[in-house]
């Protein structure tokens, strides 16, 4: 029997541990009595601890409990779903607060907090106990020393989206056991490779504890992305080769000593514990009432604001505090941003978007918080969850219509002048008060066809996800270059590497904050399929070995990175203004093949295909002419006449690695088809 202790400190959630014990703290509103269960390594019940109740927290402090112990909660209350409690003492909860859990979660039947014989809202309260097959959070000694976040501007930022086991579960150069973890993703071999690439910042796919579907379950299919979560300030143990907080600590300051960031995907948006019918594994069976937002007309019913069966009540300040006290310790971890997955949800209150909503407004004044990267996916799966462009800054946000319009443009679509236009400059219209740089533009990400697949594949294809290919979206704007899927023929095979060029070098020279998706630059392919979170097998990791054409288009990435990286005009922090001080040219110029100024009638023609500009950077002397072509016959374009020195040649999207470089040019060039040139005056 463990000694209560009255506590030493203001409470906090979770679990805490020092030399003279341990203490405990949860929030329940609705509960009427909560017990803290301990368990011993053969995970056998072995004590059960009431917690003193004050106001909405419920604690203790216990002198035998230290480091290492196994917990988890029984909370008592009304099983009443029509009113909106699920309390069900049979299950085992998991901590919000769990730092750490001891194996990842396995959904059973026994998880279900209603009997399976029952059905509808008649469904009665299940009495297995699920112990036995829930994961037992650990109590942790208190953190080593916080590693310092990098704080690299925005402006000098190139993302890398990635998958923790994706990215080294295939590669062979590393052993077996740490193949999949953090201690692979932080290996000699991966960290030489971003290096190279020229990479900023990694943008890790969800890392928390996550729960499968009961659908993935029974068609033998996992949650690989993991946007699905059971609770927020602990690691997936999946992830792990050794003890997951230390080794996560260790990835990072390997990824910093490298001068490389972490940005954590986080999803606050709604949990894993799924609709009425899905599994009572943590929130619910804690306070259902309080942590989820349930519909006015019939409380045993969830809002749907996530497209997944719940939706996390943000506006609730227990929810909140949950929220914030999540980030501000994995910032103490040093993790340098975060990414939050439908975050139009983290807006709203009474149901409603508000750039001004509470849980914004904290996460932007938090002094902790704040200072970090913080990137907005801007909508969530309902008709008004559509928000780009109306969070607060310091918020970046993932630009779906920079995607959608450079994807469109060198598919070919006519009319798009003035969007690319647009996009290519920072998306001024959807952030005129916050610069280019609240802009991440992406031509893929995690969710969607792949780089490859988008110039392989016109239509999608998911039949394994089980689905009889319905999931994913249909909009993809992709071009298969003449042939649906693989193809022996030469002249698809070179149309599809030049197209990625343009796309990959597109993205690196717009405004903005550029993402990579891990695997594009070697040729990762899905084999079409768009939709492949519940694939974690060969389809989604990523393949290492490269055929000649990967290894080409690997050196133009490295080759494009590096020119945006030294050049200071892709990274101007400012949109372009029309003029420069002191100077005889405007800072940016649209031009015509014939080196004319674009008209504002120009602009309405559908056959304005070609787009061309002459740029300049915010200081300096020198210019630029960038001059795209996305149709199948050359085009010869007059440059602007040089002042002092001529036009040099830095990149031409023809040739596999980005043509000759310190190609001199005078008066006129020509953009082959389906290809980019960029020019240099200095």
């Amino acid at each position: 029997m463990a000694e209560v202790m009255p506590p030493v400190h203001k409470i906090s959630f979770g679990a805490a541990c020092d030399s003279g014990g341990a203490e405990f703290a949860l929030f329940s509103a609705n509960a009427g009595k909560v017990e803290l269960c301990l368990f011993d390594s053969n995970d056998r019940e072995i004590s059960r601890q009431l917690l003193q109740r004050d106001g909405d927290i419920w604690h203790g402090r216990f002198r035998s409990i230290s480091a290492g112990q196994r917990y988890g909660y029984r909370v008592h209350g009304p099983y009443d779903p029509a009113n909106g409690h699920r309390f069900n003492p049979n299950k085992l909860l998991i901590d919000p607060y769990a730092k750490a859990l001891d194996r990842s979660f396995q959904l059973h039947p026994a998880h279900f907090g209603y009997s399976a014989v029952s059905s509808g809202s008649a469904r009665v309260m299940d009495q297995t106990d699920s112990a036995p097959f829930t994961p037992k959070c650990l109590v942790l000694p208190g953190l080593s020393a916080a590693e310092a976040s990098l704080r690299r501007p925005l402006l000098n930022t190139v993302l890398y989206e990635l998958h923790v086991r994706g990215m080294t579960v295939q590669l062979t150069e590393l052993p077996p056991q740490v193949r999949g973890t953090f201690s692979g993703l932080s290996s000699d071999p991966v960290l030489l490779h971003l290096k190279r690439l020229g990479v900023t910042a990694v943008e890790l796919l969800p890392v928390q504890p996550v729960a499968d579907e009961p659908r993935l379950v029974q068609a033998g299919l996992r949650n690989y992305w993991g946007y699905n979560s059971i609770c927020f300030l602990a690691l997936e143990p999946r992830y792990a080769a050794g003890e997951p907080v230390s080794e996560f600590q260790q990835f990072i300051r390997r990824f910093h000593d490298t001068g490389i960031e972490v940005i954590l995907d986080v999803v606050f948006n709604h949990s894993g514990e799924g609709d009425e019918r899905g599994p009572t594994i943590c929130f619910r069976g804690i306070d259902n009432a309080s942590y989820y937002r349930l519909l006015p007309a019939d409380r045993s019913q969830y809002v749907n604001d996530a497209g997944t069966g719940n939706t996390l009540n943000a506006a609730h300040p227990a929810v909140r505090r949950m929220v914030l006290d999540s980030l501000r310790y994995w910032a103490s971890l040093g993790v340098d941003g975060f990414r939050f997955d439908l975050a139009t949800v983290l807006g709203r209150e009474n149901g409603e978007f508000h750039t001004a909503a509470r849980l914004l407004s904290e996460i932007t004044s938090d002094p902790d918080i704040a200072k970090l990267k913080l990137i907005a996916e801007p909508w969530d799966a309902t008709a008004s969850g559509y928000r780009l462009g109306a969070f607060p800054p310091p918020f970046s946000e993932w630009n779906d219509r920079y995607r959608n319009a450079v994807r469109r443009f060198w598919r070919g679509d006519r009319g798009l002048a003035p969007e690319i236009a647009t996009r290519l400059t920072g998306s001024s219209d959807l952030f005129p008060n916050r610069g280019p740089f609240a802009s991440v533009n992406f031509i893929t990400a995690h969710d969607g066809f792949t780089l490859e697949d988008l110039v392989s594949y016109s239509v999608k294809q998911n039949r394994a996800n089980g689905e009889n290919n319905q999931d994913g979206t249909n909009e993809n704007f992709s071009w298969n270059c003449g042939a649906e899927g693989e193809t022996d023929s030469p002249a698809i095979r070179t149309l599809r590497q030049r197209t990625k060029r343009n796309l990959f070098a597109t993205m690196m020279l717009s405004l903005g904050v550029p993402m990579i998706t891990a695997g594009d630059e070697i040729g990762r392919t899905q084999h079409g399929n768009n939709n492949a979170y519940c694939q974690d097998n060969e389809i989604s990791w990523l393949d290492w070995q490269t055929d000649s054409d990967e290894a080409m288009f690997l050196r133009f990435v490295e080759r494009v990175i590096a020119l945006r990286t030294s050049h200071p005009v892709f990274r101007r922090g400012s949109f372009y203004r029309g003029t420069v001080q002191s100077q005889p040219w405007k800072d940016i110029t649209w031009l015509t093949a014939a080196g004319n100024e674009i008209t504002p009638g120009d602009w309405r023609e559908p056959d304005l295909t070609l787009l061309a500009c002459a740029f300049s950077p915010e200081t300096g002397l020198a210019r630029y002419y960038l001059a795209m072509n996305p149709t199948p016959q050359p085009v010869s374009v007059a440059l602007p006449a040089p002042t002092g020195n001529g036009w040099t040649l830095l990149l031409d999207t023809f040739w596999p690695e980005g043509g000759e470089a310190l190609h001199h040019m005078m008066d006129s060039c020509t953009v082959r088809e389906r290809s980019l040139v960029l020019l240099v005056q200095s």
